[in-house]
């Protein structure tokens, strides 16, 4: 079996795109005792003390709360749009709205909900009703239509609807949705980087203050908490968790309604029309925006999505044979295990702001962190997939049963992934300019600080339709190379 000409023209382009962009990237280590410093991280890892946070219990229990609130209307939200997804105006809306990280979200609920429990929930299930809306309908649509009709000439079109095509569509949505549960999870951690009583916000200050010990005590648990999903997420409890959800969000601070409606009807309108400068003003400050910012912005968050893209590919190759029963035993696919839970479990943002402050200010981190993560999640599924595939009795060991067995039969499945990846990877690559990179994030952020909103609202438009771009992109290059992705599997 071999890899069909078209996959490896479009393989070769994007690695050839990706070292061109290695020339414009900044991958500098600034740091004086890098590994000094990262053997003291390991060090932590390795040396967890949980007796010395002193509010793990509210933050864990925040963390879910968050995330099963969110997570909840998101997929409520969701299944109603995939009803109707089939207009282009639901499409447009569903694609919008999921092209915006969670984490712009949330800075952008701050400036007028504050740090109200809102903020938090709202961050997650706007931009997870658009992703079930549109893995939803396709589910649905997936489903064998046959006893819908059938059924249909004897009741209602809705009655026919509810007893023949959910209750067959229905194991890919509860598959699908304790997916995404899993990725609300990582959401919601990360969401304490801008101050919610998340795990990250208690991540953020261990690690700033270099208690390390307290950082692996705060990772270990969170991987534990994603390892035994399974266990305590069963779906009886579900409807449990979800009711009780809310009620352990806290208090927060007050939402000040006068804040809401400035920030609509002032905060975000540009400042030339506030200030009366007419279409000219407007004109000069939009083209100085884009000069300065936006298009550096989106310059630097191509380049590094491209190098993060095919480095996210070579991290798969390598491991998905970790997990694969046609290599090893038992004993060494347990440890791969534990490799690709770590890697995939931990949120890109967290790696990358580790990292950063090990390594310095640089795209590196960014590029290590989005490969490492996502490398994580496909090798996961490819590894998986592997394991489905019967060798003949006689087949090759070693490289060549990598290279010339299994190889050319998942880099089809491989390729669908990695592409289906490439508009996440771009959405996680503008949010890390928050740390620091100069990506689109920086520029948000830097707005936002300096209290231009308007400036911030504009840059977050930017980045929505550049997810909407490459997103198209990916579904053409898909469709030309016939890739598909198994919507059970997207989650992750």
């Amino acid at each position: 079996m071999f890899l069909s000409s078209t996959s490896v023209r479009i393989t070769a382009a994007f690695v050839a795109i990706a070292i061109l962009c290695l020339f414009a990237a900044d991958l500098a280590i600034t740091t004086i005792n890098p590994w000094q410093d990262l053997a003291a991280l390991f060090l932590g890892m390795v040396t967890p003390d949980f007796f010395s946070l002193e509010h793990i219990g509210t933050a864990l229990l925040r963390t879910l709360a968050f995330a099963f609130t969110g997570v909840a209307l998101g997929s409520i939200s969701g299944f109603l749009l995939a009803l109707v997804f089939r207009f282009r105006a639901v499409r447009m809306f569903c694609a919008f709205i999921r092209a915006i990280h969670e984490l712009f979200w949330a800075l952008i609920f701050l400036q007028f909900f504050g740090f109200h429990p809102l903020t938090g929930v709202l961050a997650i299930a706007i931009p997870y009703a658009g992703i079930f809306a549109k893995v939803y309908s396709e589910i649905l649509e997936e489903t064998d239509p046959t006893p819908e009709r059938v059924l249909s000439r004897k009741v209602d079109v809705l009655s026919s609807f509810l007893y023949a095509r959910i209750p067959d569509a229905l194991p890919h949505l509860i598959t699908y949705t304790s997916y995404r549960l899993e990725c609300g999870l990582r959401s919601s951690a990360v969401l304490g980087f801008v101050g919610l009583p998340t795990l990250g916000y208690y991540l953020e200050s261990s690690f700033s203050q270099g208690y390390y010990s307290e950082v692996g005590a705060l990772l270990l648990l969170f991987y534990v908490l994603i390892a035994t999903l399974r266990l305590w997420a069963r779906p009886r409890l579900i409807p449990l968790y979800v009711i009780a959800a809310p009620f352990f969000l806290g208090d927060g601070l007050p939402i000040v309604w006068g804040n809401v409606v400035r920030f609509f009807t002032q905060d975000i309108v540009p400042s030339p029309l506030r200030d009366g400068e007419g279409l000219s003003g407007l004109w000069h400050w939009l083209s100085d925006l884009a000069v300065n910012q936006a298009m550096p912005g989106i310059w630097n968050t191509l380049v590094l999505t491209q190098i993060a893209l095919v480095l996210t590919g070579l991290v798969t190759l390598m491991a998905f044979p970790l997990i694969s029963r046609h290599f090893g035993g038992p004993t060494r696919r347990g440890l791969g295990h534990v490799v690709l839970v770590i890697a995939r479990s931990t949120p890109e943002y967290v790696i990358a702001y580790i990292l950063l402050q090990l390594w310095g200010p640089s795209m590196l981190p960014a590029i290590v962190a989005l490969a490492l993560h996502n490398g994580g999640i496909i090798g996961h599924l490819i590894g998986r997939r592997s394991n489905e595939i019967t060798l003949r009795p006689d087949a090759p060991k070693g490289i060549e049963r990598y290279g010339y067995e299994l190889l050319p039969r998942l880099y089809s499945p491989f390729l669908a992934f990695l592409f289906y990846r490439w508009e996440i990877i771009m959405r996680e690559t503008a949010i890390l300019g928050i740390l620091g990179i100069y990506t689109l994030g920086f520029f948000v952020d830097s707005a936002i600080q300096n209290i231009q909103f308007d400036k911030a609202m504009v840059l977050i438009l930017v980045t929505a339709f550049l997810n909407i771009g490459v997103d198209a992109i990916s579904r053409r290059v898909r469709a030309r190379l016939k890739l598909k992705v198994s919507m059970t599997c997207e989650g992750h």
